[in-house]
């Protein structure tokens, strides 16, 4: 929904993104280095990182910052007054347990996935997956089910506005090359990720939907590559992912 001018508070904005510029791999920064990841003077950073401070949301130990456990009460306060975790998190874990492999759920958060539920088998990957995790859109198996229920037209600008990068030599980053995926991805009703995201990881997603057919979410399951070959991922595992889905639409009344 657009919202008039008169109504953005822009300082609050300002903190927001502060506290978005840390990340898996920016634990520890320094006011220019919020100041370099966010595009903001230093002055709107160093105050915007002191109130975090005061508020007890960040530590600071004379030169670095760092988020403290207090500020997971924004993601409580997401998950908690979302149905949709816990709704999910039975049936990620009563697939996890039929397949032997970690199970997920997302949903869009512009050029990322977010975490919303995992069951967890076995680490996959070379970072920890958990809710309020993101991984990029554009290379992951939920991210592309979920840019193929957007219209061709708002995949491209999400995709123009992502920061595409060949994570291996299997990476799809032209725009024109993924949008021709994602209307496969319609096509057949999932995707597949073959060591796109991180080399020795396959992945297969399948969309979330409502009573009315809206995809809401995607759940996939991860496994690695040595393990499971593409065939067996559509044959063995993408049956399973499917029923579960469709259990989860009819749980949703």
């Amino acid at each position: 929904m657009p919202v008039k001018e008169t109504d953005f508070v822009s300082g609050f904005a300002k903190g927001l993104a502060v506290i978005e510029a840390f990340g898996e791999s920016d634990r520890r920064l320094s006011i220019a280095d919020v100041a370099r990841k966010t595009g903001l003077d230093r002055a709107t950073v160093r105050r915007s990182l002191l109130t975090l401070v005061a508020l007890q949301y960040a530590d600071y130990d004379g030169k670095f910052f760092t988020l403290t456990p207090r500020i997971l009460r924004l993601g409580h306060s997401y998950l908690s007054a979302t149905p949709l975790p816990a709704l999910l998190q039975p049936h990620l874990d009563l697939l996890a347990e039929k397949i032997g492999q970690s199970s997920s759920a997302s949903v869009l958060d512009d050029t990322q996935v977010l975490y919303i539920a995992r069951a967890s088998q076995r680490r996959v990957m070379s970072i920890n997956l958990n809710p309020g995790s993101r991984l990029p859109a554009y290379c992951s198996s939920m991210g592309r089910v979920l840019l193929a229920a957007l219209s061709d037209a708002q995949a491209r600008d999400l995709l123009a506005r992502t920061e595409r990068h060949a994570n291996t030599d299997r990476t799809l980053t032209d725009i024109e090359v993924i949008v021709a995926e994602l209307g496969g991805v319609r096509e057949r009703g999932y995707a597949i990720i073959d060591q796109e995201l991180e080399l020795g990881l396959r992945s297969i997603a399948v969309p979330l939907k409502n009573q009315r057919g809206e995809t809401i979410a995607a759940m996939n399951v991860g496994a690695p590559a040595a393990h499971i070959s593409l065939t067996q991922m559509v044959a063995d595992v993408l049956p399973l992912l499917k029923a579960a889905a469709e259990n989860i639409r009819l749980s949703l009344g």
